[in-house]
């Protein structure tokens, strides 16, 4: 079940501030969802972050190069793997689990 409700998100706060911060600079056109074991309440300490970015003008159209976001993540002081996909380069077969509960992180610009 869809979510804008980011307290939900298994992520301490300043963590959470920060990695907003990554994507409002390095993807602002896209729409980001966080979805899996830290928005299912799941999530022990070691668990990556696993978001998605969405093209909403056209959902079957890659993000330009996100590149530099994985590096500006990888590089970052968060402490967890936030593993990084996007919407139109994933299998049909994933698109009902991830809509089944998911949090949006941000909307596009």
């Amino acid at each position: 079940m869809p979510s804008t409700d980011i307290s939900k998100l298994q992520l301490e706060p300043r963590h959470l501030t920060l990695l907003l911060q990554i994507l409002e600079q390095y993807v602002p056109q896209a729409e980001v969802w966080a979805y899996g074991s830290r928005v299912t309440g799941k999530a022990h300490q070691g668990s990556d972050l696993d978001i998605v970015l969405r093209n909403v003008e056209n959902l079957n159209v890659a993000q330009s190069d996100w590149s530099e976001l994985q590096e500006a993540l990888q590089q970052s002081t968060l402490p967890i793997l936030v593993d990084v996909h996007d919407w139109a380069l994933l299998p049909n077969s994933f698109y009902p689990n991830i809509e089944h509960d998911y949090v949006v992180l941000q909307k596009s610009q």
